[in-house]
């Protein structure tokens, strides 16, 4: 079947999807938002907790604290002690864990549907009546900065990312690493971390999301059961931050030890703010589809297999944000290829867009593979709960979701051109080149499990 006939299919059962799968909302008084999805293909039940706060909302001095906050949260409160939480979910059955963000901060746990009445009690105890152990909070400081040395300072890709951003954004808080500053978390204080909490662990600062075998209007009960005699309090004031506009290209080099040198370029692009009105984050989208989306994308056919420049070549675009967006390009140059050759070969394949666009079957796969990855999302109660819980927690309703199917569906190859055109330019554009230096001879233990 051609592309061109497979997108409409294929949209026809994505936008299909919520008949199979009914979604209901409903507002506490006090603020807490409760969105129940209605999947009954399985006797189970994914409950998410998600909070408008994260690393973006950190001040100076104090980078990592949401985080290290994030660990705390299963360190007790008076009505459940350390690791309780833990084993109440193991000992129904269940999973749980947690995720710190640029943007937000999310719980939750995948267990039988009869025990969510008990994952609704623990999830509501421990948003007010978490304990803050002085003792329990310095170990789990400690755990954080070596969970930092292991998979930041360890790994040459993950600290050249994390040089990259910091020089690419000079004002927005973006430009600090979501686990903190090493020398933050050396300084922090149970009286951060209690801040925080206090400052954004509200319900009216929270979405609750439910999806599996369930009733809404039992989910709603439950939630006003819960969650409804938890007080909503003053949040604090979010100021704007905005990036300066960037005046000319900025480079850095990184020295640590790696296998292979590797070239990362990113570009200042926009991110979805009005659903129905913007058009270039959606073409962006499609573009990273056509560079990087599949084997037969540009990169894998040109700069890895025809030329043989790259190893490997990536496009990472994410339109969805609280903060400014950025189109990453990342590539490791084969051997006997220079770093300079790879970067000329990736500037190459942004000018080919720039200059003649992209055809009517490149435009066709990229739109079938975005919107078929929508359709495997909702063979996973737990990608649905994810989906739901990202859109709200960056501003775009879940509602909205088959608009956004929708638009993606209508960019058109003069708009992806025009976006290669407007965005991909030195002016906007931040390099980044890691230049290895020699191995150690003994590795390092594996990183903390989490919780």
């Amino acid at each position: 079947m051609r592309q061109t006939r497979l997108i409409p299919l294929l949209l026809a059962l994505t936008l299909a999807a919520p008949a199979l799968a009914e979604t209901f909302e409903q507002q506490l008084p006090n603020g807490l938002r409760v969105i129940v999805r209605e999947d009954r293909r399985a006797p189970t039940v994914v409950h998410m907790v998600w909070y408008r706060a994260g690393s973006m909302d950190e001040t100076n001095g104090r980078t990592g604290v949401a985080h290290v906050l994030e660990h705390m949260m299963f360190k007790g409160t008076p009505n459940a002690g350390p690791g309780e939480f833990n084993r109440r979910v193991a000992a129904a059955g269940g999973r749980d864990n947690a995720f710190t963000s640029r943007d937000y901060t999310a719980y939750f746990q995948q267990v039988p549907e009869h025990k969510l009445a008990e994952m609704m009690q623990l999830e509501a105890d421990r948003m007010r009546h978490l304990t803050l152990d002085p003792a329990e909070f310095a170990q789990e400081v400690r755990v954080v900065m070596e969970e930092r040395r292991l998979r930041t300072e360890d790994q040459a890709q993950s600290l050249l990312f994390e040089q990259l951003t910091a020089t690419a954004f000079q004002a927005h808080p973006y430009r600090v690493p979501i686990i903190g500053w090493m020398n933050d978390l050396e300084n922090l204080a149970p009286a951060d971390a209690r801040s925080w909490y206090d400052n954004w662990y509200a319900p009216n600062n929270a979405t609750v999301v439910v999806v599996g075998d369930v009733d809404h209007q039992a989910v709603f009960a439950l939630a006003a059961q819960h969650y409804g005699p938890l007080q909503a309090r003053q949040l604090p004031v979010r100021k704007p931050q905005d990036e300066p506009p960037q005046l000319g290209t900025r480079r850095l080099s990184v020295k640590a030890p790696a296998d292979l040198p590797l070239l990362m370029m990113a570009y200042k692009v926009p991110v979805i703010r009005h659903v129905e009105q913007d058009v270039d984050p959606y073409a962006l989208e499609i573009l990273a589809a056509v560079l990087a989306g599949h084997d037969a994308a540009r990169f894998s056919t040109s700069l890895v297999r025809r030329q043989q420049l790259a190893v490997e070549a990536e496009a990472d675009y994410d339109s969805t944000a609280r903060g400014p967006g950025i189109f990453y390009l990342r590539a490791s140059p084969s051997e006997g290829k220079s770093v300079s050759e790879l970067e000329a070969g990736l500037r190459a394949e942004i000018a080919a867009v720039q200059e003649s666009g992209v055809s009517a079957d490149e435009l066709a796969r990229a739109k079938a593979q975005l919107i078929a990855g929508q359709i495997y999302k909702l063979d996973s109660m737990f990608a649905q709960a994810m989906e739901i819980g990202q859109l709200e927690a960056v501003g775009i309703p879940y509602t909205q979701k088959r608009r956004l199917l929708e638009k993606l569906q209508e960019v058109t190859a003069a708009q992806v051109q025009a976006v290669a055109r407007r965005y991909f330019t030195d002016q906007a554009l931040t390099i980044a080149e890691l230049v290895p230096q020699p191995l150690a001879s003994a590795a390092r233990s594996p990183a903390p499990a989490r919780h």
